[in-house]
């Protein structure tokens, strides 16, 4: 069964289908009458022409006939024309025949009655072929003359109807024809017309991702109307559940922010040695506690179509932040992209990028460069404008060892450097909830770039 992934060519076939059906079974039903028209008037008119010959003859006591029918027809003056008439005589025995001109020497054979009987007006027809081969259709009756009776005969050529019902066809055939071109015409444009909403819908719903609109807006037709009403309010059953969960978080953090505070002033009274690990442990908790946090509610932001981020402006706002706390380091930015809105939340994306800019900043030798351009999806990604932002910087570098240790939740590679050894597992993570990827190579100023690749959003048209 043919699929068709659009409605218009859906409709468009299925109506073609239907109108050349409808147009090719109209042609032939009116061919079809018109032929029995033509044969009808054919026949007719050889009737007519019978009665003709019966009234232009006559027959003396002898048995002789006489008498010059006038038909009206030059056809039958022409040799060979199809077109005769002929009076044999029945009875007196042994009388002279007339015939039309057309005629000539040549005579037409005569079947049996009961291969054509006569009908209920004692006439009948059948078909014949003369000596040139034309097709004919001769009708017959015998009547009486008085002194005796004679059999009237009179044909016809059938390429007469043949060529009239065959320009009939033609003209037909091309009437319908053109009509059924305009028909599908009008149908395109009247389909195209009727599914215009649609358009008007989904060029709604992309600039809701584009973050234009928040809503279905527009005048829709009452077809639609209920969708983009219950697209509407799935919109807003998705931002109050993003609310929600946000607030549980927060929730959930600042309960347990006290007793986290409350272990670590403990801490202080405890023996160095003890407190030291305590104060070690209860930040450990804390900063798990706060990762979880964040993936959870990532995990309820990233199904919301209205997550988006500026990358341009969180990387500008980012690299003015880390200028003041590292005046060694000199950050900047390459975009090589014109667009750069992202399909991620901001706080997300943020916190992503300082972790990242964080650690850059803390091996670089003298520069930091976060660089956005156009990225690949990941494998097994949904479709998207995928953007790539890495932070690179001209420190030592890692190896490849290196980079997969690295990554690995809690590890540090530099136990001399403050941190929890979580920044790079949560940047993995975030970039993992929106369904992009995170990596770290060799960057071009010889230290290390971490890479991340995330959802963009299209160009506004």
């Amino acid at each position: 069964m043919l699929r068709f992934n659009s409605l218009t060519i859906r409709v468009l076939f299925f109506a073609t289908i239907w109108a050349a059906i409808g147009i090719v079974a109209i042609a032939l039903v009116i061919s079809s009458l018109y032929r029995n028209s033509s044969e009808r008037g054919f026949r007719f008119l050889l009737r007519a022409n019978l009665n003709g010959i019966i009234n232009a003859v006559s027959m003396d006591q002898t048995g002789r006939l006489s008498g010059n029918p006038q038909l009206g027809s030059l056809a039958y003056s022409r040799p060979e024309s199809g077109w005769y008439w002929i009076v044999d005589p029945i009875q007196p025995a042994g009388g002279n025949r007339l015939a039309s001109p057309s005629l000539g020497a040549e005579s037409l054979a005569v079947p049996s009655v009961e291969d054509y009987p006569f009908s209920q007006r004692y006439v009948r027809t059948y078909p014949a072929t003369d000596q040139a081969g034309n097709e004919l259709v001769v009708a017959e009756t015998e009547v009486d003359l008085g002194p005796g009776a004679a059999r009237v005969r009179v044909s016809g050529n059938r390429d007469v109807i043949e060529r009239d019902i065959s320009g009939f066809n033609k003209r037909l055939f091309l009437a319908l024809g053109l009509f059924g071109i305009g028909s599908l015409i009008i149908n395109g444009i009247a389909i195209l017309v009727g599914l215009k909403p649609l358009d008007h819908a989904r060029g709604a719903l992309e600039r809701i991702r584009a973050g234009q609109a928040d809503r279905l807006t527009g005048d829709f037709p009452q077809e639609i109307a209920p969708l983009a009403s219950e697209i509407n309010q799935l919109i807003e059953m998705n931002a109050r559940v993003v609310e929600r969960a946000r607030k549980q978080v927060g929730n959930l953090a600042h309960s347990l922010k006290t007793p986290i505070a409350v272990l670590l002033n403990e801490s202080r009274d405890f023996e160095p040695e003890k407190g030291r690990l305590v104060r070690t442990q209860v930040e450990s908790m804390q900063a798990q506690v706060q990762t979880y946090l964040d993936r959870a509610r990532i995990a309820a932001q990233r199904g919301s179509v209205l997550a988006r981020s500026d990358a341009r402006a969180a990387i500008d706002r980012m690299i003015r932040v880390m200028g003041k706390l590292n005046r060694e380091v000199e950050f900047s930015a390459a975009v090589e992209i014109a667009q750069t809105k992202l399909a991620v939340e901001q706080q997300d994306f943020e916190e992503a990028l300082g972790n990242l800019m964080e650690n850059a900043a803390r091996f670089a030798k003298k520069s930091v460069v976060v660089r956005v351009a156009s990225a690949q999806a990941p494998k097994g990604a949904a479709a998207a404008d995928w953007v790539s932002v890495s932070v690179e910087d001209d420190g030592p570098g890692l190896t490849e060892d290196e980079c997969r240790e690295a990554l690995k939740r809690g590890r540090r590679l530099d136990e001399s450097r403050p941190g929890t050894g979580l920044g790079l597992s949560i940047v993995s993570e975030i970039c993992s909830e929106y369904g992009g990827s995170f990596s770290l190579e060799a960057s071009r100023a010889g230290g290390l770039a971490a890479r991340m690749i995330l959802p963009g959003l299209k160009a506004e048209t």
